[in-house]
């Protein structure tokens, strides 16, 4: 009789310790799916930094490897192409930016043969921009250097005054050319390769 009772409450046990580890994992699923949920939800913020730069901020997608090659195939086949195996990618960010630059540009003539020919050319320390006006029509070529600095920040759960554990992943982007403006960015974080599906 004590045999049975033994292997009864191992077998308790053992039923009790598979439904714990059951049930972290789909606490886990469910704290990863709000905050996908929550990041899908959310736009992208997009605003001015004190020095005057472009930026962006966006809420992180928590992917597993397998779901990005379902969802994400076209990006999952770049990232290949480069050489590099998905399954030891971290993270995966899109951003997108348009260079405005305007500029009043004086004129100087130079004569060649019989046409007279305009050129001009303005620089600063991010574009430049340079092209001759020809009677009615005008060829230019326009530079343009820029550096995207991002990075990517744990967002801390709030009770009153009291900070802690992690409520959501945020990158935060921005741009050091003044005629630069951000209009697009996305941020994939992959799951931890402990809870990767193989």
């Amino acid at each position: 009789m004590k045999k049975f009772f033994l292997w009864g409450a191992v077998a308790l046990l053992a039923a009790l310790v598979v439904s714990l580890v059951v049930a972290r994992r789909l606490a886990d699923e469910n704290d990863t799916l709000r905050r996908n949920q929550h990041a899908l939800l959310q736009s992208v913020e997009l605003y001015r930094t004190k020095a005057d730069e472009s930026a962006a901020r966006v809420e992180a997608l928590e992917l597993s490897v397998a779901e990005f090659k379902e969802y994400r195939a076209r990006d999952a086949e770049a990232i290949r192409s480069l050489g590099i195996r998905l399954r030891r990618a971290e993270s995966y960010a899109v951003s997108a930016t348009q260079s405005h630059y305007a500029t009043t540009i004086p004129l100087r003539d130079t004569i060649i043969l019989r046409d007279t020919v305009r050129l001009f050319a303005s620089e600063d320390e991010w574009s430049r921009v340079e092209g001759v006006v020809r009677g009615d029509s005008l060829n230019f070529a326009l530079h343009a250097v820029d550096t995207l600095r991002q990075v990517i920040h744990r967002v801390p759960r709030k009770f009153l005054f009291i900070k802690y554990g992690t409520k959501g992943i945020r990158q935060e982007i921005w741009s050091s050319n003044p005629h630069t403006e951000l209009v697009y960015t996305e941020y994939i974080e992959f799951e931890p390769k402990k809870k990767r599906r193989r």
